[in-house]
């Protein structure tokens, strides 16, 4: 059974930093492009940043610069380091693994107020 289980979501000012976590179990993990994705009220979900199993990131433009998605396969985990945030970041925060399938987590909640 795949379970993927986003923690460290929160409330944080303008400007601040959060880290979201995610551990993955029930799959290889090394082998899975790992990532996140969010959405915010109202809008549909999107991309916020990408890593290959050869460790290979993508990130959306929104976020280039601010955000870091890193991995440790030892560990089953996949982070992003969120700096800078700004109110536009607020969203439900999901991990995703995807190879030939994809498995998404239940999400974590950013709150960046105005």
């Amino acid at each position: 059974q795949v379970q993927l289980v986003e923690s460290g979501g929160g409330l944080v000012q303008p400007g601040g930093s959060l880290r979201l976590s995610c551990g993955a179990s029930g799959i290889i993990f090394s082998i899975y492009t790992m990532g996140w994705y969010r959405q915010a009220p109202g809008k549909q979900r999107e991309l916020v940043a990408t890593i290959t199993s050869s460790e290979r990131t993508n990130y959306a433009d929104s976020v280039k610069g601010r955000f870091t998605i890193s991995r440790d396969n030892a560990k089953n985990m996949v982070y992003l380091q969120m700096n800078s945030l700004k109110p536009e970041d607020t969203a439900v925060y999901y991990c995703r693994a995807g190879v030939r399938y994809e498995y998404w987590g239940q999400g974590t909640q950013v709150t960046v107020p105005s």
